[in-house]
């Protein structure tokens, strides 16, 4: 077979500065994918397009030929809306589990695919799979039976979705080449828009536990991502959210499920019951539902039948025990004081390195791995008194897990705080709308 275009060409007109034409890049990912560009090219490529960006109109059919590569799901069928919610990655973030059978209480069919955790940040899946019996990987025809019966499905996205995204992801990993805000964006709509779904809301986290630490450049990805489902026809709108601190009282796995069970128990703390909230707001008004009222099928328990339908369809037992860690160990305060610090970052490889995250792709993950927190930022604490408690099966862990957390948590006496004012956390930071 003989190629359009030579990959060295396309390398140089974006070594050089230059946009590359809608043909070029339909030619580089069909061909990348299929092997006729080899990795070094690739990754040449890459890094000019991390040092020079691309356009709008470049980003756009970027996108556009990742969908190309694989199939895409069709949700017409369905006798109500779509909706789907995608967060970036944070510490504590389960917001998923009590989200997507929230907004299904409303009429809202809602196709959550998700993936796993890698590095500090958890993933969906792993949180699940604390379940006893609860299984990912679903078929096309299980996802659109399990929607059109519950409204939600939490699961597995099939290896057919967008297959150059998979390929080119993970040369991203080994090139330093990740930071990227056009592949970044590229990369999660590509997969998003070939979902199918009619509407999407974006949770883009800032802060030290978040992929993206700067606020500026989180408003450049969230507002790079809106214009992509826009211009595909997906209605987008993005939330940007403090990840500076932990969400909730719970990083882990069954940790986290149970603190997801308490919020749709219409209980939790505060920052979770308020972002879930504020996504399902958005996610129902996208889909057509401006006036629902997801606060309250928090607290009257439609949202608790729609969790127990939804995980009893996947196998899951919603009455079974969740697993719980058989080693357990405090972190204390040092002295009386106000916690002034909680480094979200600090504590997500503290739980990575109690067991609840893998380094690589294939690494197994504890269950019942991971931190419980007993205090916030602005909380008033005594010397002695528990701070966290670290959980994992493998004691072992303890010592690397208080190393990662070293200078992370900083309790000051009240004399010294210089101005720290206790204040109620406001998670949602800013909205970006097409």
């Amino acid at each position: 077979m003989t190629e359009p275009f030579d990959a060295v060409d396309v390398i140089r007109t974006k070594r050089d500065g230059g946009a590359l034409s809608p043909a070029q890049i339909d030619w580089v990912i069909d061909a990348y994918t299929r092997g006729a560009v080899a990795e070094e090219q690739m990754s040449a490529l890459a890094m000019a397009i991390f040092l020079n960006g691309m356009d709008r109109a470049e980003i756009a059919r970027w996108t556009q030929a990742m969908i190309a590569s694989g199939e895409r799901m069709d949700f017409s069928g369905l006798s109500r809306p779509t909706a789907d919610k995608h967060s970036t990655g944070g510490v504590g973030d389960k917001i998923t589990l009590p989200l997507a059978p929230l907004v299904a209480v409303f009429d809202v069919a809602v196709p959550q695919l998700s993936g796993r955790g890698l590095g500090h940040t958890g993933g969906t899946l792993d949180k699940l799979e604390a379940v006893p019996g609860w299984r990912a990987a679903l078929s096309n025809e299980e996802i659109l039976a399990q929607l059109d019966d519950v409204g939600a499905v939490i699961c597995a996205a099939g290896s057919g979705l967008a297959p150059a995204d998979k390929k080119l992801y993970a040369l991203r990993d080994t090139t330093a080449t990740v930071e990227a805000i056009p592949l970044i964006a590229s990369s999660i709509m590509s997969k998003k828009i070939a979902e199918g779904t009619d509407s999407l809301v974006l949770d883009v986290k800032v802060g030290s536990g978040a992929f993206m630490k700067d606020r500026d450049r989180a408003g450049e990805l969230a507002r790079t991502m809106v214009e992509l489902g826009t211009d595909a026809g997906v209605r987008t709108v993005a939330l940007l959210t403090d990840m500076s601190t932990p969400l909730g009282l719970t990083v882990g796995n069954a940790l986290e499920v149970r603190e997801s069970v308490e919020v749709l128990a219409g209980g939790g703390p505060s920052d979770v019951v308020d972002l879930t909230v504020a996504l399902a707001r958005e996610m129902l008004d996208a889909a057509g539902r401006p006036d629902a009222d997801p606060a309250a099928a928090l607290r009257d328990g439609r949202a608790m039948d729609v969790w127990r339908r939804m995980i009893a369809a996947q196998g899951g037992d919603p009455d079974a025990a969740l697993p719980v860690a058989r080693h357990t160990e405090d972190v204390l305060a040092e002295a009386d004081g106000v916690l002034t610090t909680l480094d979200a970052y600090a504590v997500g490889v503290a739980s990575w390195r109690l067991g609840a995250g893998r380094a690589r792709k294939e690494d197994p993950v504890q269950a019942v791995a991971g931190i419980e927190l007993h205090a916030k930022p602005g909380d008033e604490v005594r010397a002695g008194q528990p701070l966290l408690t670290l959980h994992t099966d493998t004691p072992e862990r303890f010592a690397r897990a208080r190393e990662a957390l070293a200078g992370a948590v900083v309790v000051t006496a009240p004399g010294e705080l210089d101005g720290f004012a206790a204040r109620e956390r406001t998670v949602v930071l800013e909205r970006v709308a097409g």
